[in-house]
């Protein structure tokens, strides 16, 4: 599975920003896809998430602010973000999850910078 992620940018607070990651390859496989995003200094963490099924979740911190969602279609998920804020500053990478058998690989797309201006 390739994940190709696009749409970061500099952009100021209360703006927004819409994230694409296309998926090719195995992709009859994926399960999961989300995003995550690492700030500088931080540790990557989970911002949204969306099952095979539908189903989705989200980091506190951006729950009303975010929208991901997926187009089984294209093969793509997209991260809507809204009324950025300086702390949303990261590089978001999108993330598969799929299944072979028994077994849960994951894959990573190269990460998109989001940068917010105050």
């Amino acid at each position: 599975v390739q994940l190709q992620a696009s749409g970061g940018g500099l952009v100021q607070a209360g703006g927004s920003l819409r994230l694409s990651c296309a998926a090719s390859g195995s992709i009859l496989s994926i399960l999961d896809m989300g995003w995550y995003r690492q700030a500088p200094g931080k540790q990557r963490e989970l911002v949204a998430g969306v099952t095979s099924g539908g189903r989705k979740n989200y980091a506190d911190s951006v729950k009303g602010r975010f929208t991901i969602s997926r187009d089984n279609a294209k093969n793509t998920v997209y991260l809507q973000i809204n009324s950025l804020i300086p702390e949303d500053t990261a590089v978001y990478s999108c993330n598969a999850r799929t299944v072979v058998g028994l077994a849960f690989y994951d894959y990573w797309g190269q990460g998109t910078l989001v940068t917010v201006s105050s």
